[in-house]
């Protein structure tokens, strides 16, 4: 009976190690199946875009492919929160952290806090933006655009995104600055804010490299840049700096997940999409929207994250933009 006893103990212990076993065993054959890409905008924007082809880019190093999801709304934020909220952190669900992913705790009450509720896995690159206004519009300038909005208070509306996007926020900074009074108006993306400035039912539209298109084809006329230097697709427009307005917007964003996630799977997640960045199909795709590289590795992006959590914290305080 001792003998047989002894054999079923063993059995038994045998049994009990298996579950745990397996799990070390899925964890280390990380990913095992699709990963799902958030990106918080519609299809055909600058940022849908961009992740389309990194995710094209990153697969081939990554061993699974990303299926992109766009969930718009809420300027950028809906879709981040909703994964902090509901993505299980196994790195099977990740999301593009837009800069007013930082901004919105500051400007209403959220479900998150971006100090804490997201894994950062990589900074990736930034946005240039730009005002454009339609080619028979009577502004040959940036300045002259000005110059009319501060004479007609009120008179001169602009399209952006949505309301405090970094867009939103650049021209909310520059009529600060010039003691200038025109009307915004929010779009649900920037195909809207692009078909409502063809329409003539707005006078300029704030966005990203989105209205590249119609500036090439002579439709849209691009009066000044965002950025630190002047673009390389239109080089003869000026920035802000250059117009004398101190001013440098090109949002940076990353990818990450909800909190908690193994620091395993985010090396995996970053290697792959660290080496999906020098691929030739990305870096062409990033020269067509004539964005930067702007690469941090996991540890810098999470640093850098906070550093942005102050500053827009900052930023809605100086503009008076808290909801009441």
């Amino acid at each position: 009976m001792d003998l047989l006893r002894r054999q079923f103990l063993r059995l038994a212990a045998g049994t009990a190690v298996l579950p745990a076993a397996a799990r070390i065993a899925r964890a280390q054959a990380y990913p095992t199946r699709p990963v799902r890409l958030v990106v918080p905008y519609p299809a055909g924007t600058a940022t849908d875009i961009t992740f389309r082809a990194l995710a094209s880019a990153t697969q081939r190093h990554f061993g699974q492919s990303f299926v992109i999801e766009n969930k718009p709304g809420a300027a950028g934020v809906l879709a981040p929160a909703q994964v902090a909220a509901t993505a299980q952190p196994d790195g099977y669900t990740i999301t593009q952290i837009p800069l007013v992913v930082f901004r919105a705790p500051f400007l209403r009450k959220t479900t998150y806090d971006p100090a804490t509720d997201f894994t950062y896995i990589i900074g990736l690159t930034g946005y240039v933006y730009g005002v454009v206004v339609r080619s028979d519009s009577p502004w040959k300038t940036f300045q002259e655009l000005l110059a009319d909005s501060k004479a007609n208070p009120g008179k001169i509306n602009y399209g952006t995104p949505g309301a405090n996007t970094t867009q939103h926020i650049t021209m909310l900074q520059i009529a600060k600055q010039h003691g200038i009074k025109w009307v915004h108006v929010p779009f649900k993306g920037g195909p809207e804010s692009i078909n409502a400035l063809l329409g003539g039912h707005i006078h300029a539209s704030a966005d990203t490299t989105a209205w590249g298109p119609q500036v090439n084809a002579g439709q849209f006329r691009l009066l000044v840049t965002f950025g630190a230097s002047r673009t390389k697709s239109w080089p003869t427009v000026p920035t802000l700096q250059e117009v004398g307005i101190n001013l440098i917007a090109n949002s940076p964003y990353g990818l990450a997940g909800p909190k908690g996630m193994d620091s395993k799977t985010v090396k995996i997640l970053h290697d792959a999409f660290h080496a999906g960045m020098q691929e030739p199909s990305f870096a062409t795709v990033m020269a067509q929207l004539d964005q930067d590289f702007l690469y941090q590795n996991t540890e810098d992006y999470h640093n850098d994250a906070m550093k942005q959590i102050a500053e827009q914290k900052r930023l809605v305080a100086d503009l008076g933009l808290r909801e009441e």
